[in-house]
């Protein structure tokens, strides 16, 4: 009996074809090759290749992820639908293929096509309401108040459409796209005795933290939809927060942590959040990544594995490995200390015991090009400007092997006065037979390697520390580390000595 049955569903699937079937009737257009396109975030990939022939196009869904998919056709156009593991058969005729559509065959499309309608109408309402609301005159104000009612009427019933279609339907799909797509209701706000405001902001607070109210986070499938990333792009953005490292970081926790480990969501959120701050201009979102990264890439799970399960192990082991070293070089954190010695190997400096307001933690090559044009405009800066307001530069340049001459050399031609250290040849052969004549009597191990201490892979590299010996800021060119430490100083309107170099649109620094 059973094998009867086995071989009865295979016949079955035989005779009708696929399994889960997406079957299309275009009709107005010539026999050509169409692609099926998948949503991964907001960017479409080809997921499948077909013919439409007569007319008509089939795919095999079993091929596919639950989540909008859509048609793509000549002309670069395409329509979306829902893919929810069942079958699917759509007709629609060129080109206005919304418009013409017919659903033959699917719940969730025959709703998702209704949902899309709507939209589209109230949408076009909308625009016309607008455009005739800008032409009133300003003094007329019954009818302006008249258009605005309309435009807040048409609101309030794309509103209670969405609520009605996911109240209606919960067991399905489009129910979740169309609640992630929704606003976030917003109570009133409480208020005193008097009528005024108890919180002025509560409005954007009470959004700030129910944002994600409307979006399933344990659902994979969503992942698959253009609308998940907007959101997550919206949310993260200054529209909604302070782009600060420590503000970022607390929301992001905040979200991140309520979504399952070695899920796609999850994959999605934490490859998305650390692409979108890696690229940021802003200085301090490199604690934002590294923040990311120890969290969310290198902390294991219940089993012991790595949380970021996706990338290979072995790249995966070397990234933590870096970025432990990473994490105590961001914004808010004391860098490891460094005790290195000046060019007469006589005078020893160590960076934590410097009593300045602030110190400027410069890493420099004496044969790196950008160096040679950056440290004599330093010097500029020190001698007529920071050495007064007691700012030190304490400047670790390569000293070893031919570098320890000319290191010596450089300093010499443009008169550095700050404080100049290094790994001199001599306590680099020293060190290199035997470290611990020199630790801990007269240094560090993190000193005598400070380029892994402090991940000096490229030069010049700037840190900023205050007088506890916090970064507070990094990656600076001299100009703006002028400009920053004059505003910090309260000398903002103070004439600048250093110049910013002016970059073209090509991108090559303006001579």
């Amino acid at each position: 009996m059973r094998n009867l049955l086995i071989a009865f569903i295979i016949i079955f699937i035989g005779i009708n074809g696929f399994s889960q079937q997406l079957k299309f009737k275009v009709t107005g257009i010539q026999d050509t090759t169409v692609h099926l396109v998948k949503y991964v975030g907001s960017k479409l990939y080809y997921a499948d290749t077909a013919e439409l022939k007569n007319s008509v196009v089939t795919f095999d869904g079993s091929k596919q992820e639950p989540g909008i998919l859509a048609l793509f056709l000549p002309g670069q156009r395409y329509f979306e639908f829902i893919y929810n593991n069942e079958e699917v058969h759509i007709e629609t005729k060129s080109p206005n293929y919304v418009e013409n559509m017919v659903v033959k065959k699917s719940k969730e499309n025959k709703l998702f096509l209704e949902y899309i309608k709507k939209i589209k109408a109230s949408s076009k309402k909308g625009v016309e309401l607008s455009e005739e609301r800008k032409a009133i005159d300003p003094n007329d104000e019954e009818a302006m108040t008249k258009v605005t009612e309309q435009l807040d009427k048409l609101n309030d019933e794309v509103i209670s459409f969405q609520k009605n279609l996911v109240k209606e339907n919960p067991e399905l799909f489009v129910s979740k796209v169309v609640k992630m797509s929704s606003d976030v209701d917003i109570p009133e706000p409480p208020r005193n005795d008097d009528g005024s405001l108890v919180d002025s902001s509560f409005s954007y607070k009470y959004l700030r933290d129910h944002y994600f109210d409307n979006i399933d986070l344990t659902d994979d499938r969503l992942v698959n939809t253009p609308i998940i990333q907007r959101k997550l792009e919206y949310y993260y953005s200054k529209n909604m927060l302070l782009q600060h490292p420590d503000t970022l970081i607390k929301y992001i926790t905040r979200v991140v942590d309520t979504i399952p480990t070695g899920t796609m969501m999850y994959r999605f959120f934490v490859s998305h959040l650390t692409s979108n701050f890696e690229k940021s201009k802003i200085m301090g979102m490199d604690k934002v990544v590294n923040v990311i990264v120890d969290r969310y890439y290198c902390a294991r799970d219940g089993e012991g594995n790595f949380k970021g399960y996706w990338m290979d192990q072995e790249k995966l082991e070397e990234l933590c490995k870096d970025n432990k070293t990473r994490l105590r070089l961001v914004q808010g954190e004391v860098p490891p200390n460094l005790i290195l010695p000046d060019s007469t190997n006589q005078k020893w400096y160590n960076l934590h015991e410097l009593d300045n307001e602030y110190v400027v933690l410069f890493f420099w090559d004496p044969e790196c090009g950008h160096c040679k044009k950056e440290t004599p405009k330093l010097q500029k800066l020190y001698a007529e400007k920071l050495k007064d307001r007691n700012v030190e530069i304490y400047a670790v340049g390569k000293a070893t092997g031919d570098d320890f001459e000319n290191w010596k050399a450089f300093i010499r031609k443009h008169n550095l006065s700050f404080i100049n250290v290094g790994v001199t040849e001599k306590i680099y052969q020293q060190a290199k037979e035997n470290p611990y004549s020199l630790v801990p009597s007269k240094t560090t191990i993190e000193s005598l390697n400070y380029q892994d201490t402090y991940d000096i892979y490229s030069t010049p590299r700037v840190w900023i520390l205050d007088k506890d010996k916090k970064i507070i800021a990094k990656s600076l060119s001299v100009a703006q580390i002028e400009s920053y430490l004059d505003r910090l100083q309260g000398f903002e309107d103070a004439e600048k000595i250093i110049e910013e170099e002016k970059k073209s649109e090509d991108g090559k620094v303006e001579k």
